[in-house]
């Protein structure tokens, strides 16, 4: 259920260029599902637009792009359920949204091109999403998009909130804390 918020200069993306980085994005967000092209992936799939006019976007203490590098001022904040992404997943997603503006916006995929194209992962504690009035669980998300749950990547989120729930018995926390599994919370 990851959300790609991309934060840019007003005047940074044409329309068309703009169509095109969201349609760049979404494969990116599908990748990130673990390949899951399917309705349920594309739901969870959003792109959001934020222009800021210009003079509200300071770099370096200054409006003028005089520190922006090409091609321009580009942050993007990717939101992602906690325990989602391993440390060369994350590595992979900010190289895939780099080339995926670099490419909308006509630049070249050269080494250090970007270097303004800022990338954040902000993770979601499990339990803090929700829809329909409702906490949505990772366990649910996959199944929502069809990602295997005997898969390696679910492996890997198994593992993860497993030892996360380890560390909360041993510091003493209540079972109901949050951020687990709802199949791991009353292990």
């Amino acid at each position: 259920m990851p959300i790609m918020q991309v934060t840019h200069p007003e005047a940074a993306l044409s329309p068309s260029q703009k169509r095109d980085l969201a349609q760049r994005l979404t494969e990116v967000l599908i990748a990130m599902e673990g390949g899951a092209d399917t309705e349920g992936g594309r739901g969870f799939a959003w792109v959001v637009f934020t222009p800021v006019p210009a003079g509200d976007w300071w770099i370096g203490g200054s409006a003028d792009n005089r520190f922006v590098h090409p091609p321009g001022a580009f942050l993007v904040h990717v939101t992602v359920p906690e325990g989602y992404m391993s440390a060369s997943h994350k590595a992979e997603v900010h190289a895939w949204v780099n080339a995926a503006i670099l490419a909308a916006t006509g630049q070249a995929a050269i080494e250090g091109m970007g270097r303004s194209v800022l990338v954040v992962i902000d993770e979601v504690t499990e339990g803090n999403w929700g829809a329909a009035g409702h906490p949505i669980s990772l366990a649910a998300i996959a199944e929502a998009v069809g990602t295997p749950r005997d898969g390696e990547r679910f492996a890997w989120v198994q593992a993860y909130f497993a030892a996360k729930r380890r560390q909360l018995v041993a510091a003493g926390y209540p079972s109901d804390v949050g951020g687990l599994l709802p199949a791991l919370a009353d292990c």
